[in-house]
């Protein structure tokens, strides 16, 4: 596959040019552009750095960070068994268990929610960092409405994490995945604060936490285009935006 004359190799982070370094030097550039295309592509264009994955994979398939950057690629494209496959791999070679959450998400997408809680209440979840804690929280979360445990996921997501006032690259998703859960249960007044909480947290737009709320308002969207077209032709619909999942990123299965 093509790669852009400003892709370098270099972009790559240090810790992985570092196991690029076992390579061939010439090898090791070939595989680290293509790691830079694949992250440059992976929210964009999932397809596109799939294929560069592959070829990554091709190259070199016994680096740890190679293994890793497939499997994300894989999951991006919910090729969920694939992305496990990998992510297994990957975890072999470093011993790390900072892919574990993805790994249970990766058993929420092929339909086995029973095995993602049975991961969530695994030692190695103590070994995570706090972020890894949350996001197998959220993991957790989503595998309970998978099984229509909609109270159990409510109870899973409320912690300290959640009610601190530190705002945290987690926050927003943390609470916009509450927040969800409440809406789905009924709740709509507390899922309402806690959207509106998402919204002060989200300084990146990572949640749709914004539109979310301003639907339970029943605040309605006017397409500007159509507006100027002519006065009187109609209002547009509410805006969907795409959501970022907030319970666990294989909600849609």
């Amino acid at each position: 596959m093509p790669i852009p004359e400003d892709v370098t190799g270099d972009e790559i982070d240090k810790d992985v040019r570092q196991e690029l370094q076992s390579l061939p030097k010439t090898l090791a550039d070939d595989v680290a552009k293509n790691l830079v295309m694949v992250a440059r592509l992976i929210d964009e264009d999932p397809e596109g750095a799939y294929g560069y994955s592959k070829v990554a994979l091709r190259l070199a398939s016994r680096v740890a960070a190679v293994r890793e950057a497939a499997g994300f690629a894989a999951y991006a494209n919910q090729k969920y068994s694939e992305a496990l496959a990998e992510f297994r791999a990957a975890r072999r070679m470093t011993g790390s268990v900072e892919l574990w959450p993805v790994m249970a998400d990766c058993e929420r997408g092929l339909g086995r929610p029973e095995k993602a809680l049975d991961m969530a209440g695994a030692p190695d979840v103590h070994k995570l960092d706090k972020a890894g804690q949350v996001e197998m929280r959220l993991v957790a979360a989503g595998a309970r409405r998978d099984m229509g445990q909609l109270d159990a996921a409510i109870v899973t997501l409320q912690s300290p994490e959640l009610a601190s006032n530190s705002v945290q690259p987690w926050t927003a998703r943390l609470r916009y995945a509450y927040a969800d859960a409440l809406l789905a249960a009924g709740r709509a007044g507390e899922a309402r604060e806690w959207f509106a909480k998402a919204v002060e947290a989200d300084r990146d737009g990572s949640t749709d936490a914004s539109d979310r709320l301003a639907e339970l308002d029943g605040v309605e969207f006017v397409d500007a285009l159509d507006d100027s077209e002519g006065e009187g032709e109609g209002e547009g619909e509410p805006e969907n935006a795409a959501q970022k999942d907030g319970d666990g990123d294989a909600d849609e299965n």
